[in-house]
């Protein structure tokens, strides 16, 4: 199977600085789907590099140091994020490119954006792309590129080092499925080993033992940097439950007779995708042609008490969720107060049952994963159907336009535009999520 992506280091010499640095200086290049991410103008020889002079030694150190947040923690716009993910904080003296890199959970982005030209600058990198790779392979070959570099300071005299330290620990971690756990809700809390709360960890290790883990860990996601009390215990999500959420009976939920959408790895297909195919499976199985769906359909799809949707009054959670009780009934609460706000949150959480989740609790938040994404996908393709808006937009993308569809079905005109993205009709303001980035 080819790679998809490759960090690569011819060796070179370098006269100054720690044997470490000294050992592992080296022509250091980053290539994705075929893309130099690393290609630039270099200054003081005059030409194009698709593999600039840097310290392979210091970025593998930090890739070890960061390796739980670049596999696992969502896209965020902390500072402290920013640290983690983006290559050029790595410092020591060095040029280093302008790469960021997340994950979803599933596939990982790498975004390289050019650098400014400047008369002071050595090495300018030119170019603008983001690729997407699935999250396995971008963790085979930080393994490989760490091997690679810890093999070549045992080759110069050097067997211990603070990256065979902080390396030996990562693998340890990885091993011991107790560790690995904590590692990531670290990860998705978006903190450092280090840094963490152990209360934090604790409550959500005492909510996975109730609800499932893959539940909680979308909180966790959602709750990146916020502290352990926004973290809702068990118990306060049963009283949240209990206070604001409509009966529901998951029995009674649509279900969808054509099982392929399960066919294909998530790794495989961008989350935007799954989610609204699932969407036009089901608006097909339910004979929902084009016409836009009404409130009383969608709360029969999902066996809800019909007030849901019409329901104003204000909640204290930070996210909406279906929280499966006693006696084969399932609570559904929804944080928006407006009525397409409501309706997108629930068919969301249609969504969600629909794509395979089965566990007591089924959050929908604001966090980037890939159980997120797909959701929202979900609900923009049952509530809008991507043809439907074509029809009625008629070449016509102005936010007027956009506007008369999204009241036309019942939607926000957030929903109709991120249908344009997605399908690449309007393009994206940012190199930052999968839509415009090269899969293959």
């Amino acid at each position: 199977m080819p790679r998809t992506w490759a960090i690569t280091a011819d060796w070179e010499v370098l006269d100054e600085g720690s044997h470490e640095e000294r050992s592992c200086f080296a022509a250091l290049g980053i290539q994705a789907r075929h893309i130099w991410l690393t290609e630039g103008q270099d200054a003081l020889a005059n030409r194009l590099r698709q593999a600039p002079l840097l310290s392979a030694y210091h970025l593998a150190e930090w890739l070890a140091w960061n390796w739980w947040r670049l596999r696992w923690e969502p896209r965020a716009s902390s500072e402290d994020w920013r640290l983690s993910h983006r290559m050029s904080s790595i410092g020591h003296g060095y040029v280093w490119p302008n790469i960021t890199i997340f994950s979803d959970g599933e596939r990982t982005a790498l975004i390289a954006k050019a650098t400014t030209e400047s008369p002071q600058s050595i090495f300018r990198y030119i170019n603008n792309d983001a690729v997407i790779i699935p999250s396995s392979e971008f963790e085979a070959e930080v393994d490989e590129f760490l091997d690679k570099v810890l093999g070549r300071l045992e080759s110069m005299g050097t067997n211990r080092s603070n990256l065979r330290c902080l390396w030996d620990d990562v693998l340890a971690e990885r091993r011991d499925p107790r560790l690995a756990r904590t590692r990531k809700f670290q990860a998705l809390l978006g903190t450092d080993p280090d840094q963490s709360s152990d209360d934090a960890v604790a409550r959500l290790t005492e909510n996975a033992a109730a609800l499932g883990i893959a539940g909680v860990e979308e909180i966790a996601a959602d709750q990146g940097g916020a502290g352990t009390a926004s973290i809702p215990s068990v118990a306060e999500l049963n009283t949240i439950a209990g206070r604001y959420g409509f009966n529901a009976l998951p029995a009674n939920m649509v279900r969808l007779s054509d099982a392929s959408v399960h066919a294909e790895k998530r790794s495989d297909v961008p989350a935007w995708k799954v989610g609204a195919e699932v969407a036009r499976l089901l608006r097909r199985q339910e004979r929902c042609d084009d016409a836009p769906i009404p409130d009383v359909q969608l709360t029969d799809m999902v066996a809800a008490d019909a007030r849901i949707i019409t329901a104003q009054e204000r909640t204290n959670a930070d996210m909406s969720f279906a929280l499966d009780v006693s006696g084969g009934q399932s609570k559904v609460v929804l944080r928006s107060r407006w009525h397409a706000g409501r309706r997108f949150e629930l068919a969301r959480l249609l969504g969600d049952r629909l794509m395979g989740m089965q566990e007591r609790l089924y959050p929908a938040t604001r966090a980037f994963t890939y159980r997120q994404k797909a959701q929202r996908s979900f609900a923009a393709e049952l509530l809008s159907p991507f043809n439907a808006v074509m029809n009625m937009l008629q070449g016509d993308y102005s936010l007027e336009k956009q506007l008369d569809v999204a009241e036309h079905f019942n939607v926000s005109e957030l929903t109709v535009r991120t249908q344009l993205v997605n399908h690449k009709i309007l393009e994206r303001e940012d190199l930052d999520t999968e839509a415009v980035a090269r899969t293959g």
